[in-house]
């Protein structure tokens, strides 16, 4: 991590990688919306469903640039709200515990350490 430069902008936290973690990382998820057969309609569709998360996160990371606060609570909730909804699956459908703990850990954790760089850097602006 990096210290504040002589502007004071936001340099602890690599920007790059939020949008690297966001737009590709998350993104990958769609592509299994493509199959052979379906038509194109049905596709952007699916590729649309798929990348809610994506965008929500990009919104997110547009605002946490100007208020770091607002990224440290929002990616971390974020990290909550996957690991609830991963919770959620495992009471409600069987599913194994290690396979939901690997999804946690891919997903969830990213959100969670971003959430703690953005609060590391807002702590030390005040």
């Amino acid at each position: 991590m990096r210290g504040a430069d002589q502007n004071g902008k936001n340099t602890v936290l690599d920007t790059e990688s939020y949008i690297d973690f966001v737009h590709f990382f998350l993104a990958l998820f769609s592509l299994d919306v493509f199959e052979p057969g379906m038509s194109a309609g049905k596709i952007m569709l699916g590729l649309l469903m798929h990348n809610i998360p994506s965008i929500i996160m990009a919104v997110l990371l547009v605002i946490a640039w100007k208020k770091e606060i607002v990224g440290a609570v929002g990616y971390f909730e974020a990290g909550l709200l996957y690991n609830g909804i991963v919770i959620f699956n495992i009471v409600n459908s069987g599913l194994q515990w290690y396979l939901a703990i690997s999804w946690s850990l891919i997903i969830a954790g990213p959100l969670f350490i971003i959430g703690i760089l953005f609060l590391i850097n807002w702590k030390k602006k005040k």
